[in-house]
């Protein structure tokens, strides 16, 4: 849809928007005003208490911080420890996690299989969903739909303003439960309706897990292997959750303070995640990993892959951003161990396959990277590869399509999500409302008709 605007005042208008909403950076200094709600260090603002988990980058030391290895923390467990578990059994853990983000604490075998249970009766849509709010009006955007659907889940909740907290956390298993269909149902729409393909819609299998329900919805022959499973089962687990002060999470936690029902919420924490500084940055990982594909000639040839990165955060090359993406935490500082977790296993996933050359590139880039942005910015702030790094790439090897890699990740998070509105439902009590600092000064009003054009 277009607005009916002809070019000269649509010109004209932006030239007034961007004259009139730009504030001057020396307002931010002279009124000690934390940009992004971060310090001049880099740490972060407290604005709340969390019991669900913990981002460990960094100690203050003195009163200085101090970069240390990251670790990740759900409930108090070690996400490391989690996932060695889970692999030594063999066996998927995201539902554990699941469990575990909702509930405070680890399950025992049965409470595991009626969780389980839980999830797979509260898969289907509900009758006519599909027709109704995916097919008829698709979109280019999977993040977009995706959005949208949670919101027009509500008019199929007979009690959608319940404040309960038994029924937040049905509500929760319920949306929990269905993203994978609606990410699934949102892609192959889209498939049909602007890129020409043939849509194929297959039943659900109740005994699959989230990670195979995945697989299976997503591909044509539904055929997928026990290691295919767990790799994305395993890319659920670490991407379920990373505190209450990452941008969605706090997005969510915003709106339930607000005392609006959970749908509005989890869909405004989708539409944090979909950008790029935040969830997208999977899918720009991806299109800098092929610029530098086309761009390198020699991949091994470390010299040539520091010139790049030099025009890169010069704005010269790539996507003029000046960004490399992948690299930098906002917390973490020598390591991000889901990205460690995540390199090990691309590393096996990718050997004896073309990926091999691929997934070295991006170790390559890995290496180089602080050394070239110090020389570059003079900056002195510590870089480490982020879980983006190397997650995009997993999902290519698994055959899942570019565009899918944010919404999976917001499959995952919706864990997270949940918890942190749960929380924030039965502690946060006050609704969040930070200041402002209004820099504009007092005008005089001119009636209409004294008014000169500006």
């Amino acid at each position: 849809m277009k607005l009916n605007i002809d070019e000269q005042y649509r010109n004209a208008l932006g030239s007034a928007i961007m004259s009139n909403n730009r504030i001057e950076p020396k307002y931010y200094s002279k009124y000690d005003v934390k940009r992004g709600l971060r310090n001049a260090d880099g740490t972060g603002v407290v604005a709340g208490i969390t019991n669900i988990c913990n981002v460990h980058g960094y100690v203050m030391n003195e009163g200085e911080k101090q970069n240390i290895e990251g670790e990740l923390y759900y409930r108090g467990y070690n996400i490391k420890d989690i996932v060695e578990s889970v692999e030594k059994e063999d066996r998927f853990g995201y539902e554990e996690v699941v469990y575990l983000l909702l509930m405070g604490r680890l399950p025992d075998i049965e409470e595991l299989r009626r969780f389980n249970l839980a999830i797979s009766r509260n898969r289907e849509l509900p009758d006519g969903f599909f027709e109704d709010m995916i097919l008829k009006a698709p979109s280019r955007d999977i993040m977009n739909k995706i959005a949208r659907s949670i919101l027009a889940l509500y008019s199929y909740d007979d009690s959608p303003e319940t404040k309960a907290p038994v029924d937040e956390l049905m509500t929760a298993i319920s949306i929990i439960a269905k993203l994978p269909v609606i990410v699934a149902a949102a892609y192959q729409a889209k498939r049909r309706f602007y890129d020409g393909e043939t849509m194929y819609m297959h039943q659900v299998r109740p005994e699959e897990s989230t990670a195979e329900t995945l697989l299976s919805l997503l591909r044509f022959d539904r055929k997928f292997t026990f290691e295919e499973a767990k790799l994305l089962d395993l890319m659920l687990m670490l991407h379920a959750e990373h505190g209450g002060g990452n941008n969605s999470a706090f997005a969510c936690r915003v709106l339930t303070s607000s005392g609006t029902d959970p749908y509005s919420a989890y869909s405004a924490a989708i539409g944090a995640l979909k950008g790029p500084l935040h969830g997208g940055a999977n899918q720009k990982i991806l299109e800098q990993l092929d610029y530098l594909k086309a761009n390198i000639r020699d991949w091994r040839d470390e010299g040539e892959i520091r010139d790049m990165l030099k025009k890169i955060l010069l704005k010269e090359a790539g996507d003029r951003s000046g960004k490399i993406y992948g690299m930098g935490h906002a917390v973490y500082t020598l390591s991000d161990p889901r990205a460690v977790i995540l390199k090990r296993e691309a590393r096996k996933l990718a050997a004896g396959t073309p990926y091999e050359a691929e997934i070295g590139l991006l170790e390559a880039v890995e290496r180089n990277a602080q050394e070239v942005f110090t020389e570059v910015t003079g900056s002195e702030k510590t870089l480490c590869a982020n879980v983006d790094m190397y997650s995009g790439m997993c999902y290519r090897m698994l055959g899942i399509p570019d565009e899918l890699c944010t919404p999976l990740f917001a499959t995952a998070r919706i864990a997270g999500w949940s918890a942190h509105r749960i929380e924030e439902r039965l502690t946060g009590a006050r609704i969040i409302r930070p200041a402002y600092k209004a820099v504009s000064k007092p005008r005089e009003y001119l009636p209409l008709s004294e008014r000169a054009r500006q």
